[in-house]
């Protein structure tokens, strides 16, 4: 009689067995993708970052690269790369790596693809105050820089305490964030529509996002606040995670659900509004990089610091293909847009079809 009680028993242990083990291998294996897909980003960055410093009207071999990065002085090579050159590849890598990690918090935060910082108007809010500052004020680059920062906050400021009347949901932030974003294009517009043909020019050329000014005082901000911002975004990495589930799931798992939020937000948008300040809004960057991240690393894990080398490798890949693929030179806002659009449609139909998230 006892064998036969205890016979259920055992068979049910007995099949539970293979059933652990097939979870503990698909999570190593998704660790394993994670790690590799990460190291080929991170080195494939690098050689882009490398590759940009090398070529131009003059081209310098690796050599002579790294003893200018390594304070050498090299005839020739140490203006133009350590004047010209490398302060344009860091402004792309890091405009890239804040891009990318503030879209794809935005996205991962929200559980929508569409949730970008260029979709929902904070760069629209970035950009209306710059222009103001140009053809407006006729203000200087680091008073331009300043209004665009202080825009970008203002506008993820109230499109935050607009959505939250009631219960804070995603649809409703990233529809009143469209909202906000026709009506600060429309400011940008009649900017535009009134501006005399130098402030005019030079408002096009900030709106279109461009590494051309890439200076090292243009630098120095993004390059502080990204060292600042992103280790406390990535501390935050398992709170980001555990939104995806909803708010009384992530309290449940014991994540302070509204503070988790803000500092994410605001670490988010502080980013986005520093890179933008210092490179103008680069089309589709934060939009794209989350979702090309999360098809190269899988479910699970964070996609923060993917997305980031994503972001970065997007902007400096476009910022060659623009000054060395056709016979013209092109901003490089102007080829990620033509690369953004396309992706757009195509998440837009995936979400449709899916009601899709990252």
């Amino acid at each position: 009689m006892s064998t036969q009680t205890l016979s259920p028993r055992a068979d049910a242990a007995t099949a539970s067995v293979p059933d652990v083990a097939a979870l503990v291998r698909g999570r190593r294996g998704r660790a394993c993708r994670r790690i590799l897909v990460s190291a080929i980003l991170l080195s494939a960055v690098v050689f882009v970052y490398v590759v940009t410093l090398m070529v131009g009207n003059t081209f310098y071999t690796p050599d002579q690269v790294i003893r200018v990065i390594l304070g050498q002085t090299v005839p020739g090579a140490s203006f133009t790369i350590g004047e010209l050159r490398l302060p344009r590849a860091s402004l792309g890598l890091l405009s890239g790596l804040a891009f990318g990690m503030a879209g794809v918090t935005f996205q991962t935060m929200l559980r929508n693809p569409l949730a970008s910082p260029d979709i929902i108007g904070i760069s629209s809010g970035a950009s209306a105050f710059a222009v103001v500052a140009i053809i407006g004020f006729s203000l200087s680059d680091a008073a331009v820089s300043a209004f665009a920062l202080f825009g970008a906050l203002a506008t993820a400021g109230a499109i935050y305490l607009l959505s939250r009347r009631g219960a804070f949901t995603g649809t409703r932030l990233v529809l009143i964030g469209i909202g906000v974003a026709a009506m600060l294009d429309s400011v940008t517009t009649w900017m535009l529509t009134r501006a005399a043909n130098w402030d005019l020019q030079t408002a096009m050329q900030w709106l279109t996002g461009s590494l051309n000014n890439a200076s090292w005082e243009r630098l120095l901000p993004l390059a502080v606040t990204v060292a600042v911002v992103v280790p406390l975004m990535v501390a935050h990495t398992r709170g980001l995670a555990v939104l995806r589930l909803g708010d009384d799931s992530a309290a449940g798992l014991g994540v302070r659900v509204e503070r988790t939020r803000l500092l994410l937000i605001v670490g988010a948008v502080v980013m986005l509004a520093v890179a933008t300040a210092a490179s103008g809004p680069i089309a589709f960057v934060a939009f794209m990089a989350g979702p090309i991240a999360a098809r190269l690393i899988g479910p699970g894990g964070s996609l923060l610091v993917p997305a980031g080398l994503v972001g970065a490798l997007l902007v400096m890949l476009s910022d060659l293909l623009g000054q060395f693929a056709f016979d013209n030179r092109y901003p490089v806002g102007v080829i990620t847009g033509v690369l953004g659009a396309p992706y757009l449609i195509y998440l837009l139909i995936r979400t449709n079809r899916s009601g899709g998230s990252l």
